[in-house]
């Protein structure tokens, strides 16, 4: 059986429902603007058991592999596109086209999402193939737009045209745009990429195969409200947004089986596993939708090792890691990080959490 998880700190559990406890000092320099060669980042280890952080390199991660561990991927593939548009009064628009729910339509973010009202029209920027077009047929739950296509091929040339929109805080623009895909992504769905399994080759799957470890996919689609900080004084007052997943047959009969440590490759798999596993740990196959909001004080069902990178202050995901690790232990894993000055965010290097 894999290992349960440590106990959050009980100072997590009594201390941690305020925002401003996941607050901490990042220069703006260590704001990673475009990936380093997939593999060469930095690594730091941070130990649960002891708190104590050890710096090496992304490479040197199938180090850490033990024999019967289960690695956990998620296979998502980034579909967002962003592209120009111009309202029915002539006023420029950026549409961000988030996913595909028919044939003929996309679900978009528009911004300022004022003028481009249900009931109305707007022009979408296909560059070389010109402009388009298409309906506004309703508002979304995220408090985007529903666009409706004349026909589903410009639907695809939709989801072809513009750029890869990448998180906010990121300035620079990518040249190869399968950067910002992992090397294995295989399930079209995402508004952002998984960002820790950016950071790998094949041949560090391959090395950490190995050592002994199995690798099992599932798929967490993620959205945009990701990069978001809890603007809430009380973390109980934040209210989750929601992801869908999918986990196979294959892969749940992998992960219930294992005898080593359950090792989530991101964020994203852990909501995934966490959300799916019943009581006793055992993670039910097939799709899903997550709300889960993990913070201090949560105790693991599943997961037992987190890879992962360096998280916005006062976010969600920052809160989670803290929940892993216990948040003294996290927070002075930051402080380290910016004091060596690690590269944070989606393109920065990674932490793994044993």
């Amino acid at each position: 059986m894999r290992t349960a998880a440590a106990r959050p700190d009980v100072s997590d559990r009594l201390n941690a429902m305020r925002t401003d406890l996941f607050e901490y000092d990042l220069p703006e320099r260590l704001i990673a603007q475009e990936p380093r060669p997939r593999g060469e980042s930095r690594l730091m280890v941070l130990h649960r058991s002891t708190g104590e952080t050890e710096l090496r390199r992304f490479d040197e991660l199938p180090e850490f592999v033990r024999r019967n561990d289960v690695m956990v991927l998620n296979d998502t593939r980034v579909i967002a596109r962003r592209l120009r548009a111009r309202s029915e009064r002539d006023t420029d628009v950026e549409a961000l086209l988030l996913r595909r729910t028919a044939p003929d339509v996309w679900e978009c973010l528009a911004k300022p999402s004022r003028r481009v009202r249900p009931g109305s029209r707007c022009r979408l920027d296909l560059g070389a193939g010109g402009w388009i077009t298409v309906e506004v047929i309703d508002r979304t739950a995220e408090g985007g737009r529903a666009l409706r296509f004349a026909e589903p091929r410009l639907a695809d040339l939709a989801g072809e045209a513009g750029e890869a929109p990448l998180p906010p805080y990121i300035h620079s623009r990518l040249n190869d745009e399968e950067r910002y895909q992992t090397v294995y992504a295989a399930a079209p769905g995402s508004a952002a990429a998984p960002t820790a399994g950016l950071h790998f080759t094949p041949e560090t799957i391959a090395r950490c195969r190995a050592a002994g470890a199995h690798v099992a996919p599932i798929t967490l689609h993620v959205g945009v409200d990701t990069f978001r900080p809890v603007r809430a004084d009380d973390i109980d007052d934040h209210v989750m947004h929601g992801e869908d997943y999918c986990i196979p047959a294959a892969s749940a009969g992998i992960i219930n089986s294992a005898v080593g440590r359950c090792i989530a490759v991101g964020t994203t798999v852990v909501r995934a596993l966490e959300s799916a596993a019943d009581d006793q740990g055992a993670v039910q196959e097939g799709p899903g939708r997550t709300q889960m909001f993990i913070r201090p004080g949560y105790r693991f069902k599943t997961v037992d090792a987190l890879l992962t990178n360096f998280h916005l202050p006062r976010s969600t995901l920052l809160m989670m890691v803290c929940s892993l690790a216990g948040s003294e232990a996290m927070m002075a894993a930051y402080r380290r990080a910016v004091a060596e000055e690690f590269r944070f965010y989606s393109f920065g290097d990674a932490m793994l959490i044993v």
